[in-house]
């Protein structure tokens, strides 16, 4: 069995955001209409004893014995908004450590499981992920440390995070990979409805759920739009938001449905994702007990090749613009480029004209056109050998043309091998007992407020 992928630590410590703005305070119930689909047998028409503010934070958890301060959580706050470069009102910063409490009690609850598996993270484990995220700021881990610390923050801070998560993640390769099984019988029956939909179209999909019984169905509503405009933001990936918000089992893997098509998808949801382009936020979707928000990430048919997936041979050609450059020095220079490279006569010219142009060159051998910002896909599912993109870009990082030197044509689409049809359904398995776990921990644990 292939044991778990772990999650790119470094990314997704980068990754770390919470969708400002977004509110889970139910709206006063109407008890006259309300109808109780909890299972629970609540009473119609009930009486609340007290207040409750949920948005008054207590200064220290103690989570099993284990303490979370009021400055575990402002220095982790401090840590997200900085790297993210979010300066936040006392409103934002409020429902920001509402989040971080949430999550710092799953990150305690998480390492002491490990514990109790006899499971350990050493110093050295932790010293070489710091590292990684010293290098992904483009800093050296003492330097790392001196931000933080300027940031309002600490290493302390971090590196709990980080044990936390390699915690886990260890813990769930010993605990729970080694009961999760795929038969033949699956996998044939899988690779077997792949033949079967050849040609048909296929989405990859990511999803935000968010659930909403008939008296919150406005409140969730309201709550899924404001969650989307801060996700159109762009300073985090979907992936966190799903992570945070999303109520489906898919939360663990940042929200991925993987690929999926049209008639594996509740009507709602297939008819929002074959209008979609790649790389656009839909929703709210109202979908059978709430809404769904969803990105696509990639579309494809079945077993048949893609034109994005071909491969090409390409030159960069970059101007820059030094300091002090006006308007109209940079329109000028941007329109004799573009009447340059509009006579150039094959990449054997690019060298002559870049030099004419004082322009930097970069060579790439083997980019799929898939992996090119979306609106340059369209231009060179077009282009000819020889021929170049317009002019893009912008004055402070440089207008660049690419040259097309060769393309490789993508080959007709193969089914998976059995072993990579095993692997994804294990994964998906270990994913849903992960969070089955975890929301075993959170009912057992013992959590005092003070």
């Amino acid at each position: 069995m292939m044991k778990t992928k772990g999650v790119a630590l470094t990314r997704r410590l980068l990754g770390t955001i919470v969708a400002l703005g977004v509110t889970g305070v139910a709206l006063a119930q109407d008890v006259e209409t309300a109808r109780d689909t909890t299972g629970l047998n609540l009473p119609k028409d009930l009486q609340i004893f007290g207040k409750v503010d949920p948005n008054v934070r207590k200064a220290t958890a103690i989570v099993n014995e284990s303490i979370i301060t009021g400055t575990d959580v402002d220095q982790r706050v401090n840590f997200i908004a900085a790297a993210n470069n979010a300066k936040l009102n006392a409103e934002e910063r409020e429902k920001l450590q509402l989040q971080v409490l949430r999550q710092l009690i799953d990150e305690t609850l998480q390492i002491q499981q490990a514990k109790v598996a006899d499971i350990t993270v050493t110093k050295g484990e932790i010293d070489q992920a710091f590292a990684g995220v010293a290098r992904n700021l483009q800093k050296t881990p003492a330097q790392l440390t001196t931000w933080l610390r300027e940031q309002g923050s600490s290493d302390r801070s971090l590196r709990r995070q980080i044990e936390g998560e390699l915690a886990w993640n260890r813990y769930l390769s010993k605990r729970v990979e080694p009961f999760v099984n795929v038969g033949d019988e699956e996998v044939k029956a899988i690779l077997d409805r792949l033949e079967a939909a050849k040609g048909t179209e296929e989405y990859h999909l990511n999803e935000i759920y968010l659930a909403a019984t008939p008296d919150r169905q406005q409140q969730v509503f309201d709550n899924s739009k404001q969650l989307i405009a801060e996700i159109s933001k762009g300073q985090a990936p979907f992936s966190y938001f799903a992570r945070n918000f999303s109520e489906a089992s898919t939360r663990g893997v940042g929200g991925d449905l993987g690929w999926v098509r049209a008639a594996q998808l509740p009507g709602p949801l297939a008819e929002t994702a074959q209008t979609m382009q790649v790389g656009q936020v839909a929703g709210p979707v109202a979908t059978p007990g709430g809404f769904s928000i969803l990105y696509l990430v990639d579309k494809r048919q079945v077993l048949t090749a893609d034109p994005r997936d071909a491969r090409l041979s390409l030159k960069q050609l970059t101007i820059k613009f030094p300091a002090g450059t006006t308007q109209t020095q940079a329109t000028a220079r941007t329109s004799a480029f573009a009447e340059a490279i509009q006579k150039l006569q094959g990449c054997g010219s690019v060298a002559k004209v870049a030099a004419s142009l004082n322009a930097e060159v970069v060579d790439n051998d083997a980019i799929r056109i898939r992996d090119l910002p979306a609106p340059l896909q369209a231009i060179m599912l077009k282009l000819q050998v020889g021929q170049a993109t317009p002019p893009f870009g912008s004055p402070t990082e440089g207008v660049r043309t690419l040259v097309m030197c060769g393309r490789d044509e993508a080959q007709g689409g193969q089914l998976p091998g059995a072993q990579q049809i095993q692997n994804q359904l294990e994964q998906q398995r270990v994913n849903l007992r992960a969070q089955q776990a975890l929301r075993d921990l959170r009912r057992d644990a013992v959590i005092e407020y003070r």
